[in-house]
């Protein structure tokens, strides 16, 4: 097994950590008799090697063989953990860029090839599995490879071992030249279609799409078959295959790939009633994808969904009830039956602890419902909720799986400021010097978010202005809500002459509230414009309009910074502080010019409500944007309930940008 291991330079070859004189150990160690002293090694080399893939470096290469010697040696504990690093790596060759694949890559496995086609055959089903899925994602041409795949297409008998031999059957099919087989492999997978077995036809129809030509088209004509294979009991057995490897939920996430675009056929589908709870979850959890991605197919969803809200099972309630809060406003038909959820305390077994109540308050106060005030002010005095205990960022904008968690309590209260006069007692109870400093600093986010219509919480505010700890929160909230705490300007002041971190925050906030600009302009302006992330004091800079104006030629001189948000603010700051729209609109229109492609960066949502304050100047942002509020996908960053919220915020912004500077 180890014939010229030993031969290798392996201090001069790389793998992602550096120098792989590690790896002649660590192969050895895969071949332990101890499992677990194999498989961690397994695991190591899995890291060494592949990582987060991306190049196949020069150590991947020198240890191929080594690699497909363990996995065929029956007493090697750890072949499966092997085979799973080779399928990787496999796959990822396939993928990248010439310039990140080893020259010695190539020419190695097409000599190595037979060795892995062995494999096909070995006794252990989970072994043909992983070499089938090993197979199915190499570079190699059909011609070399289909003859072995149909030859053990016609030996196996384990039925989880079949679906995968299908799945490697459709790609290599189309991998050329694909030789005289190709043809003989149409037959088989068209002929799977009738075949008895649930499961089997879903792998045919994974497989034909792979290699047709219009692969949507071909999907929906079989979308009967893909719900009849993902609702049927069998679906379980993808949990056993190494292609797929899951169970309900990853096999109905999988299938929604043969259904690309807007259409809810395939959602509503598996959104119908079924006996397993699973299924249920399941549906609600792709329902949640499909709808982060798409806006058309919401109303044509939202019943099913509210359907949900009466299940037997908690976590089913609570996802549709979460779900009906991302589509927010769209989904307030279904507030009655939403607040019914009030009272219910079932908690989910996450580490939260969510209840389906707080999932249904947070839907109320998305869609704006005054039945949400009495158990929000219920949280902010205390009680126990699963509201998230920070503001937490999840997935992304090409992440099609939905994270069904809340928001933290103040995101939620945040997006109330017509309900202050409800909420404030409850947040003005909390705001004490004793309390914790975090919750204190949330609760000042939201009078800030609220402004003015929060300037009943001014006394309590300005004694917080005293504490050490808890001032910087105060003056967040002060500043949002504005001349009504013009009481703490000289607390401000002093605070900002005083220097150190937060200075600039103090000066602002003294601004803000009614202070001189000297005194202001004294710390903000070398803030903005000599400091090493200068766009929060721009930002703030800003907000002094021309009284700035001894610093434009510095804030001038921002405009080609590298990062986006210090152009951003910069290019309005320059607005600010002289008028010139000249130099600021083609610099935010820059920053906002990939929104036409669906693309979306957090500086974008700023840059456009920037270009709305420049009115008719802005006009080549207009005819750029004009377009966008009719695309129907979702433009977002982050996954989760923001999915949603970042796209209803941008939207509204272009809506007002073309109203205003059309």
């Amino acid at each position: 097994m180890w014939e010229g291991l030993e031969a290798i330079d392996w201090a001069g070859l790389e793998h992602n950590y550096g120098s792989a004189e590690d790896v002649p150990g660590l192969l050895r160690r895969c071949a332990a008799p101890d499992q677990s002293v194999a498989q961690d090694a397994a695991f190591e080399l899995l890291n060494l090697l592949y990582h987060q893939g991306g190049w196949i470096c020069s150590a991947a290469t020198a240890a191929l063989p080594f690699l497909l010697r363990l996995a065929a040696a029956p007493s090697v504990p750890s072949r499966l953990v092997v085979l799973e690093l080779v399928t990787r790596l496999a796959s990822e060759a396939d993928e990248i860029a010439g310039r990140f694949l080893h020259p010695g890559w190539s020419p190695t496995w097409e000599r190595l090839l037979p060795e892995v086609l062995v494999l096909l055959a070995d006794p252990e089903p989970e072994i043909r599995r992983a070499a089938a899925g090993v197979v199915g994602v190499c570079a190699s041409p059909g011609a070399l490879t289909l003859p072995a795949l149909l030859r053990c297409w016609r030996a196996e008998s384990d039925p989880v071992t079949r679906l995968d031999l299908v799945l490697a059957l459709g790609p290599a099919a189309r991998r050329e030249p694909t030789g005289d087989r190709s043809d003989e492999v149409d037959t088989l997978l068209h002929a799977s279609l009738a075949s008895p077995e649930p499961q089997l036809r879903l792998a045919a129809v994974h497989a034909l799409t792979a290699r047709d030509s219009t692969p949507a088209t071909t999907a929906t004509t079989r979308l009967r078959l893909v719900l009849e294979a993902v609702r049927d009991p069998s679906v379980e057995l993808w949990r056993h295959t190494s292609s797929v490897e899951s169970g309900v939920r990853g096999v109905q996430h999988w299938s929604a790939g043969l259904f690309p675009g807007a259409s809810p056929a395939y959602t509503l589908g598996l959104m119908a009633d079924h006996p397993d709870e699973e299924q249920r979850i399941g549906a609600l959890a792709q329902a949640g994808g499909f709808l982060s991605q798409w806006r058309s197919p919401t109303n044509g969803l939202l019943p099913a969904i509210a359907a949900r809200l009466d299940d037997s099972v908690t976590e089913v309630r609570y996802r549709a009830a979460e779900l009906l809060a991302c589509c927010g406003p769209a989904a307030a038909v279904h507030a009655d039956a939403v607040a019914e959820l009030l009272g219910d305390t079932a908690n989910r077994t996450s580490r939260e602890r969510e209840s389906v109540a707080d999932a249904a308050l947070w839907a109320l106060a998305r869609m704006n419902d005054p039945r949400c005030l009495p158990g929000l002010a219920e949280r902010v005095a205390g009680t126990p909720s699963g509201f998230a205990s920070a503001d937490a960022f999840t997935g992304g904008a090409g992440d099609a799986i939905h994270y069904p968690a809340l928001p933290a309590l103040s995101e939620a209260l945040a997006r109330l400021p017509d309900r202050a006069d409800v909420l404030l007692p409850a947040i003005c109870d909390r705001l004490g010097p004793t309390e914790d400093v975090r919750l204190v600093g949330q609760l000042c986010n939201v009078l800030a978010a609220w402004g003015p219509a929060a300037k009943a919480a001014v006394p309590q505010l300005l004694g917080l202005l005293e504490d050490s700890q808890r001032w910087t929160a105060a003056a967040t909230a002060l500043a949002g809500i504005g001349p009504a705490g013009n009481g703490g300007r000289e607390a401000l002041l002093a605070r900002s002459l005083a220097g150190g971190a937060d200075a600039e925050l103090a000066a602002w906030a003294y601004w803000q509230v009614g202070g001189e600009p000297g005194p202001a302009l004294k710390v903000l302006g070398p803030a903005a414009t000599e400091g090493r992330y200068p766009h929060p004091a721009l930002r703030k800079l800003a907000d002094l309009g021309s009284h700035a104006a001894a610093f434009a030629g510095r804030i001038r001189a921002m405009d080609e910074a590298a990062d986006p948000w210090t152009r951003a603010e910069a290019a309005h700051a320059l607005w600010a502080v002289t008028g010139d729209t000249e130099s600021a609109v083609p610099i935010l229109v820059e920053i906002v010019q990939e929104l036409t492609d669906g693309t979306y960066l957090p500086v974008m949502l700023p840059a456009v409500r920037y270009l709305t304050r420049m009115g008719h100047a802005a006009q080549p942002a207009v005819r750029l944007l004009r377009d966008l509020p009719a695309s129907d996908r979702r433009i977002h960053y982050f996954g989760g309930w923001r999915a949603f919220t970042e796209d209803e915020s941008l939207r509204t912004a272009v809506d007002e940008l073309l109203a205003t500077a059309d």
